[in-house]
């Protein structure tokens, strides 16, 4: 990973999605910035010092170095962050850097194994959206989702571990020996023993006319972290009853913005933690609207400018909005489980261990004589750990320990593997 820069100011506009998407990008990198709006004394006297013009946003400067036109594959090439596998072998590979990737790594490397962990976006998964952890083993203050994440993925090169960002695993296939090749982003193949699937979800969309046009436009999924210094005054609208959304909500409330909650359900005790519950009911910042949905967004010079909620079977109401964030949950990032075999529950999360026994009995085509371990998939090998797991907590907590635990049970199947033949 790359180190942390001591000075980076970022120029642009916004309420520009490709804009938004840099800014995301160092926001969800841990990586501390200068934000200057352009049009603004502060960055015109920066652009005009540097010879630089409109035409040239976002511009990225990094000490002595400034970066026109930059982007998310620009800056990640410059620092290095998307490097290429070093070797064509592995002992464990861990596809996915969220919590539980980031876990398995650090103690997968830290036992001595070769571990390569390779992720398509930035460490962190959906905690890198979530401004304050609050409820984690250890941290009595709480600390924001992206800065865990970065001292994680640090913690694991300590001890040896491979990390390779910005790439995701491109293709993969099981060899009639039983290891797994893996094709990473680039064309570069690599084969591994052993799989830990950590891919984790992806934020559920929702289908409400306007959302998809306004994307990056004043309407973002997740907890806004890159939102929340410039939303002083503003009318926001956070959708969703569950932890990622009252984190968002008290984020956005305490740096000043006028918030409205909308919540399908009845109760939020029933999908978010009590400490939440209990410091959102008297903020004055907040108001929660139960029982309410979103029926459509609409915009003024193509940016959000109000959001229209229904509560119950009452008419349409519209309210003022300039931000609105989705934190409505996630789908599992399982779409490459089919292509190796792999079973999923009926809502596509990974089935593994004692949910793979059919009334008790091994499936029909499992090759090995042993029931599977218990992260194990229907593939012998191939481990899940994390959100995207049937039956996983979906907490950061729950994560970890199963990251730490499929690093135990891939232990256990190496052995077996150096075992003579019969003996599997």
């Amino acid at each position: 990973m790359s180190p942390v820069r001591p000075r980076v100011t970022l120029i642009g506009r916004r309420l520009d999605a490709h804009h938004h998407a840099l800014r995301d990008f160092l926001t969800r990198a841990a990586q501390p910035f200068e934000w200057l709006e352009e049009g603004t004394p502060a960055a015109d006297e920066v652009m005009q010092s540097r010879g630089l013009a409109a035409a040239d946003l976002p511009v990225l400067i990094d000490g002595t170095e400034v970066m026109a036109a930059a982007t998310v594959e620009r800056v990640a090439e410059a620092w290095r962050i998307s490097a290429r596998p070093s070797k064509t072998s592995y002992d464990l590979v861990i596809v996915g850097a969220g919590p539980a990737g980031l876990a398995a790594a650090v103690y997968a490397a830290s036992d001595g194994l070769s571990t390569l962990l390779v992720e398509e976006d930035l460490p962190g998964g959906q905690a890198s959206y979530t401004s304050r952890i609050e409820n984690f083993f250890g941290f009595p203050d709480g600390i924001g989702g992206a800065e865990l994440a970065r001292m994680a993925g640090r913690q694991a090169e300590r001890f040896g571990a491979e990390l390779i960002l910005q790439r995701g695993v491109t293709a993969g296939a099981v060899s009639a020996a039983g290891s797994f090749e893996l094709e990473v982003q680039g064309s570069h193949e690599v084969d591994t023993p052993l799989v830990i699937a950590a891919t984790g979800m992806v934020w559920r969309r929702l289908d409400v006319p306007g959302v998809q046009e306004l994307l990056g436009r004043g309407v973002y999924y997740g907890a806004g972290r890159g939102e929340a210094a410039s939303c002083e005054e503003l009318d926001v609208v956070v959708v969703g009853g569950g932890n990622s959304a009252g984190q968002a909500a008290m984020h956005l409330a305490t740096a000043g913005a006028r918030v409205v909650m909308v919540v399908r359900g009845s109760h939020l005790a029933s999908s978010m933690s009590a400490y939440l519950v209990d410091r959102i009911a008297p903020h004055p910042g907040i108001n929660v609207r139960m029982e309410t949905r979103v029926e459509t967004v609409d915009a003024v010079a193509e940016r959000l400018a109000g959001v229209s909620i229904r509560t119950g079977d009452a008419e349409p109401e519209r309210i003022p909005a300039q931000l609105l964030f989705i934190c409505i949950g996630g789908q599992p990032r399982t779409e490459w489980a089919s292509d190796l075999g792999v079973r999923t529950d009926p809502a596509e999360y990974i089935l593994t261990g004692p949910d793979l026994l059919e009334r008790g009995e091994r499936p029909a085509d499992w090759p090995l004589a042993r029931d599977p371990l218990a992260l194990e998939t229907s593939v012998p090998g191939l481990l899940a750990a994390g959100d995207v797991r049937s039956g996983s907590t979906k907490r950061v907590g729950g994560a970890v320990g199963e990251g730490a635990m499929a690093v135990a049970l891939a232990h256990r199947r190496l052995e077996e593997l150096a075992a003579p033949a019969g003996d599997r």
